[in-house]
């Protein structure tokens, strides 16, 4: 596979000595954790998919490329030292020119059981751009040119992004020192209700409250994107409403692929909810997280049920409004879920779960594939440059300050 990035051999926080400034822990496998699936192709589909990697922006709209302990029953304590680890390796080899890393988000536990604390939030934040800072192969993301100069440069722009703003409690400012830190996208919500609205969790959801709604304007103003993965259907559709730019939906599905006993089922996105991100100018990103894209057709979940909910919402919406948000990392995905249900909202499972997403199991394997399954369906490439980071850099240019 082509487009290996310039990555010199970087490993987090190499600028410390480990076992005297930070806990070491054995950390799991960035590359072939489990056995890589790679898409068969023909050789001359896979020169191809090679020239697509080669001449197109890729990038990821929702992903956390972070590193987990190989040994999940350490993952609190991991979690307390508040120094996370970026898989560089893997990325490397992920074809990505720009990645919206989602951090810890709500499993950042150094000082609360529950997570989305300011001072928590902060603290990762600032902890991650100091490791960013002390290694050349990937680039700080603030604006489209980022992105851009990261391509050109064999280099990935990283780019700090919060799945709900709830750690804002409600102080609108506190917009304006998350924008200072580089995060340029944020959810309204995630599963809970918090200050700003409803999540997509609750059994009663309020919409986006007053104070939500100077929220949005606040992002508006400042440039920073809005996501509504997470939130409620009612509060989802009074956040596109209420922005004067697009959003984006950077992590889900179609929920009319979903039966409502499935545990993904509230998780995925509304036909209405679609339609109105795309009516706005946004663009839906697919997610590859456990168990999440699942169908009626294709229970287990693999590459063919995520790609399912890609057609479906390129049907529904038109391929400017599709993009890919894969929700991945590197370690045991789904023994993550189990051991944060509570903080996460997660339904536990009435499906056979898989152990791993076959083809989709982390950073350095989805986009390659994605790509492949695009060429074998018979894709053009000016199709397949939009959904791998076309659409998404069009609705930046609007979106983000510059």
């Amino acid at each position: 596979m082509s487009k290996c990035k310039k990555y010199s051999g970087y490993k987090s926080y190499q600028y410390l000595d480990k076992g005297v400034d930070y806990k070491d822990f054995k950390l799991a496998k960035e590359i072939e954790r489990v056995k890589s699936y790679v898409i068969p192709l023909s050789k001359s589909e896979e020169k191809r998919v090679e020239k697509i990697l080669e001449k197109c922006i890729v990038i990821s709209l929702h992903d956390h490329p972070t590193i987990l302990p190989e040994d999940l029953s350490q993952i609190f304590e991991y979690m307390r030292e508040g120094r996370e680890r970026t898989g560089y390796k893997g990325l490397s080899i992920s074809g990505l020119d720009a990645v919206f890393d989602n951090l810890m988000d709500g499993t950042s536990l150094i000082t609360s059981k529950m997570g989305w604390k300011w001072s928590d939030t902060i603290y990762d934040l600032g902890m991650r751009l100091s490791d960013i800072a002390h290694q050349d192969f990937m680039i700080k993301g603030e604006r489209v040119e980022d992105i851009l100069r990261a391509h050109d440069e064999g280099k990935i722009a990283i780019i700090p992004s919060l799945e709900a703003a709830t750690m804002i409690e409600n102080e609108v400012d506190r917009i304006d020192i998350l924008y200072g830190f580089g995060v340029r996208v944020m959810g309204i919500a995630y599963c809970e209700s918090n200050a700003l609205g409803s999540g997509q969790e609750e059994e009663r959801d309020g919409g986006l409250t007053n104070f939500g709604r100077k929220a949005v304007k606040r992002m508006n103003k400042i440039g920073m994107a809005i996501d509504i993965s997470h939130c409620g259907d009612h509060t989802a559709l009074d956040v596109i409403e209420a922005s004067e730019k697009p959003v984006f939906i950077t992590h889900s599905g179609a929920r009319a692929l979903c039966t409502d006993d499935m545990p993904n089922f509230r998780r995925m996105a509304p036909d209405e909810s679609i339609r109105s991100c795309a009516e706005k100018g946004g663009v839906i990103g697919i997610e590859a997280a456990p168990h999440q894209t699942i169908t009626k057709r294709h229970i287990k979940h693999n590459i063919e049920s995520f790609m399912e909910h890609f057609e479906y919402c390129k049907e529904l919406v038109g391929i400017d409004h599709v993009a890919f948000g894969p929700d991945t990392l590197f370690g045991d995905h789904v023994g993550l879920h189990h051991v944060f249900s509570e903080q996460l909202s997660i339904t536990p499972s009435k499906i056979k779960e898989v152990e791993f997403v076959k083809g989709l199991e982390n950073p350095s394997e989805t986009f390659p594939n994605i790509i492949r399954w695009l060429v074998r369906q018979g894709y053009s490439d000016q199709e397949i440059e939009k959904v791998i980071g076309g659409n998404i850099l069009r609705v930046l240019k609007e979106v983000w300050w510059s």
